[in-house]
């Protein structure tokens, strides 16, 4: 069965930077594409990026370069860096792992980033 832990979450201030972390165990991380989505209050999921074990990425429109992903294969881990935050980034962010559209995708329980004004 596969988990995903996510850590990194917090309180930043406006323009400040956090890194995001999860790790992934219960089966082949190199099988999976990784993840991460946000939910904001009041709104619904988001994509923020996506990265397969190649290190082929897929970002959300609005990242505009913010926030980068990443992956360590032997270490079972993604990473989201995230620069210039802003108040409305403020979400709990999650993992997402899948291995591909027919697959039944996991999900991390999510860590809170709160970025006050």
């Amino acid at each position: 069965q596969v988990q995903l832990v996510e850590s990194g979450g917090g309180l930043v201030q406006y323009g400040g930077s956090l890194r995001l972390s999860c790790v992934f165990s219960g089966s082949i991380f190199s099988a999976y594409i990784m993840g991460w989505y946000r939910r904001a209050p009041g709104k619904q999921r988001e994509l923020i990026a996506e990265i397969t074990s190649g290190g082929r990425t897929n970002y959300g429109d609005f990242v505009e370069g913010r926030f980068t992903i990443s992956r360590d294969n032997p270490k079972n881990t993604v990473y989201l860096e995230m620069n210039r935050l802003k108040p409305e980034d403020t979400a709990v962010y999650y993992c997402k792992a899948y291995i591909d559209a027919f697959d039944r995708p996991y999900w991390g329980q999510g860590t809170q980033v709160t970025v006050s004004s």
